[in-house]
């Protein structure tokens, strides 16, 4: 009797197909497009509606622009991370899908504020609570979306996809804040009152309805989360950091990037003063100009990831940051070269941005990502009020360019000194 030899044919995996053909990862970037939008627009509604309402005639908007400002960042450090840990237990799909709704139905009740009998402030303190809650459900939202990625997207194109993510957010930022306005006016032509409000409504319920169409591997098989185990679960995600030197560094790289880009945000507008051939209001063309740079370089690390490790793309981006920064305080009287820095300075900032947020979703396992995303969206925002408050007060007190060469000095020393205090290697 002959025994025949166990012969197995193992068929080669499948070939992953290409980022624009995944359905699960189209249908999220295009809400993400939507809630974006949403978001900018909000802002430029409730100026505008205060600007119109509340404002009293001989006082100056700063304080109540502040006020708005204010009530739309304190979610962020309120519950960023306890955001996370509830993210970790729930579906993704659903939290996602759930945000947009409400947030689509808040919305619709901020022109009645314009409509209270009782008095201009308390309907402005109103509209200020209406902020709140809508950033409040923002908070869930982001560590959702940002854990969402990396279960609908083979490891091979997080670096692609996180691309698009930031490139996003950036092209958001621009057209938000740039066409929010004109988008508004259209829409108060068809509904004077509540035009804009439903435009952006039907924003946040079109992210909804493109969040329906994700059938994703959703894991998510963590018993319902209890008040004592929020706190236990933080400090696990705490516990994540100090174990993962790798983690810890793309974090602080990030605080440290997004820190610098606050303070930008808020001297791009005393560059537009400065600078000839630009109006104050044209500051929208700087962002553009920083937009088209982290393009760029969103391009370069996606033919080009192979040729050095994350840390290395992330510090050649903080010192590419810092020798932009230090040539557009010295050419701000020419507009092209200044431009071209500009360009400069977002070209680096997309290599630093891209391969840590690639790295914090390949380092974190995906039972704690919400967490993480949580904690992270909450250690940024805490710091960004810091460079928020001073920016300002720095430029008015020593003047656009010692200020520039502070924050060029500060990127380039401070992301040395962090892969200094964490020498390690890192999955890339």
């Amino acid at each position: 009797m002959t025994v025949e030899p166990d012969i197995r044919v193992i068929s080669p995996p499948a070939p992953v197909p290409p980022l624009w053909q995944n359905r699960n990862f189209i249908a999220l970037w295009l809400a993400q497009v939507c809630s974006q939008l949403a978001d900018k627009i909000y802002l430029v509604l409730v100026i505008a509606l205060t600007t119109q309402f509340f404002q009293p005639p001989d006082q100056s908007i700063s304080g109540w622009v502040s006020a708005i400002m204010v009530a739309f960042t304190i979610p962020a450090i309120l519950l960023g991370s306890v955001a996370g840990v509830f993210v970790d237990r729930w579906s993704k799909k659903q939290v996602l899908i759930v945000t947009n709704l409400y947030r689509a139905l808040l919305v619709l009740a901020v022109p009645s504020t314009t409509l209270m009998a009782t008095g201009r402030l308390s309907g402005f303190m109103v509209l200020l609570l209406l902020t709140f809650a809508i950033s409040s459900l923002t908070q869930f939202f982001a560590p959702a979306e940002q854990a969402a990625i990396p279960l609908l997207v083979d490891k091979s194109h997080l670096i692609s996809a996180n691309s698009l993510y930031t490139l996003t957010m950036m092209a958001a930022l621009v057209l938000g804040f740039a066409a929010g306005e004109p988008l508004l006016t259209l829409a108060s032509h068809w509904q004077p009152q509540w035009g804009g409000a439903i435009f952006v409504s039907l924003c946040y319920g079109s992210a909804a309805a493109f969040l329906f169409l994700l059938r994703p591997p959703d894991h998510c098989h963590l018993p319902p989360s209890r008040y004592r185990q929020v706190w236990q679960e933080l400090r696990q995600g705490l516990h994540l950091l100090g174990q993962y030197t790798a983690l810890r560094f793309a974090l602080m790289q990030l605080i440290l990037l997004f820190s610098v880009v606050a303070a930008m945000s808020v001297l791009v507008v005393r560059l537009a003063e400065v600078m000839p051939a630009l109006d104050t209001d044209q500051f929208g063309f700087l962002l553009a100009a920083a937009a088209v740079g982290l393009g760029l370089g969103a391009l370069l690390l996606n033919i080009g990831t192979r040729w050095l490790s994350y840390r290395l793309w992330s510090l050649l981006g903080c010192w590419g940051m810092g020798g932009m920064l230090l040539g557009l305080a010295f050419s701000l009287q020419s507009l092209w070269l200044s431009g071209t820095f500009i360009v400069g300075f977002g070209f680096f900032a997309a290599l630093v941005a891209i391969p840590m947020q690639t790295t914090v979703q390949v380092m974190t396992p995906p039972e704690q990502r919400g967490t993480i995303f949580g904690l992270q969206n909450n250690l940024v925002n805490i710091a960004l009020s810091l460079p928020l408050a001073l920016a300002g007060i720095a430029e008015t007190w020593w003047g656009l360019v010692p200020v520039l060469v502070a924050l060029a000095v500060a990127i380039a020393i401070g992301g040395s000194l962090i892969a200094t205090i964490h020498p390690t290697r890192e999955a890339s």
